[in-house]
């Protein structure tokens, strides 16, 4: 792909301040830049590689002035940082979506009903009354079950695995291994100590603009949905279990597990290995701290919990100090009872 400085400028409104047809090939780190690159500078501390770099064009801000002589052609905007980050929308967008097609060897059900521009890599498989709206991809080794729907531009990557009757929405992005509808951990116990299955009859909805990382797993509903609310942002290998709910905009960073019937609102920040009990509600804009076990319910908005158990940021801190002081403590006790020994 190859695209014109007056081109990319126009997309980032930007004002072109050097050469307008100079060509651009890559995207790259201003620190790596050669000829036929673009790069950003927002971060001042960086600013030297400007003078040195070989890329062809430098996204800066408007306000910036430079402090030596450049050779690359520099894209000004009003946020540098933003801008590149459009960029590399747009670019993900061109080479995501660039595939269409039914390659072969793969299986699409005759009653499937998919719109335009549709992906289906080799060794796919789509189930019965599967409903697939325009501009769906899917990579190679995917498995979508019976009466799955899937909303329109929609990206899943090679591997996933879709149970039946589960419901993904526009906009969403599921990455390598990832599982939704998978049995959520029901189990009975019996008089003579063994367990009994129950069926996990409900379904997973995923609504619009969801990520889901790699090799995350999402059970399907005992019964009625497991539900992923507009926007929810999931890192690879996290576990969410049958009837959780998790709000719009919500995220959660890699090694969370979150038990059956866990219903967390909108908005909040759940950091790495954070451990959640069931049957407890989470309220919108809580933050949660990584390797943070959640034992009970956090009902006021805005909250920041810490540590294992959980308690609110401030608190955690406050025992931290204290445990830093231990081993001096625990000497000023012992010089003590030696004292005392010594008085007897």
């Amino acid at each position: 792909m190859e695209f014109t400085v007056q081109q990319v400028a126009h997309i980032l409104k930007g004002e072109i301040k050097g050469d307008n047809q100079k060509k651009i090939r890559n995207l790259a780190k201003i620190q790596e830049g050669q000829e036929g690159d673009i790069c950003f500078l927002s971060n001042l501390k960086y600013e030297h590689f400007l003078y040195t770099t070989a890329a062809s064009v430098v996204i800066v801000n408007r306000d910036f002035e430079p402090k030596k002589e450049y050779l690359a052609t520099l894209i000004l905007v009003d946020d540098a940082y933003t801008a590149f980050s459009i960029l590399l929308d747009e670019y993900a967008k061109i080479v995501n979506f660039s595939k269409s097609g039914i390659e072969q060897p793969s299986y699409l059900s005759p009653n499937a009903i998919y719109g335009e521009g549709l992906y289906l890599g080799a060794f796919a498989y789509i189930g019965n009354n599967v409903k697939m709206g325009e501009n769906v991809k899917i990579y190679p080794h995917t498995y979508i079950g019976d009466n799955v729907s899937i909303g329109s531009n929609t990206i899943l990557y090679a591997g996933v695995k879709i149970y039946a009757g589960c419901q993904i929405g526009s906009y969403c992005t599921i990455h390598a291994g990832a599982i939704v509808g998978s049995d959520g951990f029901g189990f009975a116990p019996q008089p003579d100590g063994s367990y009994k299955a129950i069926p996990q009859v409900g379904n997973v909805i995923i609504k619009d603009r969801v990520d889901i990382g790699a090799n995350t797993t999402i059970d399907r509903a005992m019964m009625g949905s497991t539900i992923l609310e507009e926007g929810v942002k999931l890192d690879n290998h996290i576990q969410i279990a049958h009837n959780v709910v998790v709000g719009k905009n919500t995220v959660i960073a890699s090694h969370t597990g979150i038990s059956g019937s866990t219903t967390i609102g909108e908005n909040c920040v759940i950091a790495g290995q954070v451990g959640m009990v069931g049957h407890i509600h989470i309220a919108s804009r809580t933050t949660i701290g990584a390797q943070t076990g959640i034992t009970k319910a956090v009902e006021k908005e805005g909250t920041t919990m810490l540590g294992s158990p959980a308690m609110e940021h401030k608190d955690q801190l406050k025992i931290f100090v204290l445990m830093r002081k231990l081993p001096d403590l625990k000497a000023r006790i012992e010089e003590l009872e030696k004292k005392m020994k010594e008085l007897r």
